[in-house]
C-alpha cells in the first residue's frame, strides 16, 4: 500500500481536464478541413480527380467527411488554396448529410435525440463491434479507458456483452463474413438502442469502398444515430461526440 500510495505521489494527476478545459493537438494532427469557397474551378477539379476517396465534390467543392481519410494530399496539391485542414477535433455529426460540408458543421447537442439523456441518465454502456476493420479505429477507442482519458469518469463504458449494452458503437467496413454478427449483435441490445458508426470505413466503406467484399455504409443495415469521421478518429474525436451527443 506504501508503494501505491509513493507511487501515486511521484506520478500526479494525469488525467486531462477535457471537456472543461480545451485540448490543444500536435500541429501535425489534421482536423475539420476550412474550404475556401472562392477557390478557382480548376484547382478544385485537380484535387477531386486526385482525391483516392472521391471525397471531394468537383462542383461544389464540399468535402464529404465520411469518405476523407485526412489524408492531407488536396491540401498539399491547391497548396492551401482551395482547403486547410484545422486542428478541430469536433467532427461528428448526427446526420449522415451533415458530413457533407465546406469545414461548417451543426453543433451536435442540437441535433443530439434529448430522449437519451431521459432514457440513459447518467450512464451509458456500449458494445464495440470490429466489422473487419484494421485495427486503427479500436485502438483509439481502448485508448479512451486510459488514465488520460478515464473515459468511466462520465459513466460510459465499453461492455462485454450485447444484451448489458444501451448500444453499439460499429468500426471497420463490414466485411460479408460480418454481416450477420453485426444484425445479430443489434438485435441483442435491448430496446431503445443506439447505434454508432465510427470511422470512414464504417460511414462509407473508406479504402475499401465499391468492393463487392464489403457493405459499407452501416446505415445500409442498421439505422446510425451518431457518426465519427476519421482514420481513425482520434480519441478527442470520440470523446467529444459521446459527450454531446449522449450526455
Amino acid at each position: 500500500m506504501l508503494k501505491v500510495l509513493k507511487n501515486r505521489l511521484e506520478q500526479g494527476y494525469r488525467t486531462a481536464k477535457y471537456p472543461k478545459q480545451p485540448i490543444t493537438l500536435y500541429e501535425r494532427f489534421r482536423g475539420l478541413p476550412e474550404v475556401n469557397r472562392n477557390c478557382y474551378v480548376e484547382i478544385i477539379r485537380r484535387c477531386a480527380d486526385a482525391c483516392p476517396q472521391a471525397a471531394i465534390n468537383s462542383e461544389t467543392g464540399q468535402i464529404d467527411l465520411g469518405r476523407c481519410v485526412f489524408c492531407g494530399f488536396c491540401e498539399t496539391l491547391s497548396e492551401g488554396e482551395f482547403v486547410r485542414f484545422s486542428q478541430d477535433f469536433e467532427l461528428a455529426a448526427a446526420a449522415r448529410d451533415d458530413l457533407v460540408t465546406y469545414g461548417d458543421l451543426p453543433r451536435l447537442a442540437e441535433h443530439s435525440h434529448k430522449h437519451f439523456k431521459k432514457l440513459f441518465g447518467r450512464s451509458l454502456q456500449l458494445r464495440q463491434i470490429s466489422a473487419g476493420g484494421c485495427n486503427a479505429c479500436e485502438a483509439d477507442i481502448n485508448v479512451l479507458n486510459t488514465p488520460f482519458f478515464d473515459l468511466s469518469r462520465f459513466g460510459i463504458q465499453y461492455v462485454a456483452s450485447p444484451r448489458h449494452a444501451d448500444g453499439i458503437h460499429v468500426t471497420g467496413p463490414i466485411s460479408k463474413n460480418m454481416r450477420q454478427a453485426v444484425l445479430t449483435t443489434y438485435a441483442a441490445v435491448p430496446s431503445p438502442k443506439v447505434v454508432i458508426a465510427s470511422g470512414a470505413c464504417a460511414i462509407s466503406g473508406g479504402p475499401f469502398y465499391g468492393s463487392d467484399e464489403i457493405v459499407g455504409d452501416l446505415n445500409q443495415l442498421i439505422p446510425v444515430d451518431l457518426y465519427i469521421p476519421g482514420c481513425p478518429p482520434h480519441p478527442l474525436t470520440t470523446l467529444h461526440a459521446l459527450l454531446n451527443y449522449f450526455k
